[in-house]
């Protein structure tokens, strides 16, 4: 898992991230980890979602105002 460090300066409530052909996997800072497929949350919802791991910067806001949470188990 990629680590994430918000280039904001802000704490940020994503630690890590995995990104894969169709889903990005999140790792939040109470260690909970989601999983986020086109099929869950949407072609757009999950690139979006890669661009602002890629730029460290947005994704937490983003997920919080836009993506559903799903637990790994």
């Amino acid at each position: 898992m990629q680590r994430y460090s918000s280039r904001s300066g802000k704490p940020s409530g994503v630690m890590g991230f995995e990104i894969g052909n169709n889903f990005i996997t999140v790792q939040f800072t109470n260690l909970k980890t989601y999983t986020y497929t086109y099929r869950s949350a949407g072609m757009s919802t999950v690139e979006t979602m890669k661009t602002l791991a890629l730029a460290q910067q947005g994704l937490s806001t983003f997920i919080s105002q836009h993506a559903p949470k799903f637990e790994n188990s």
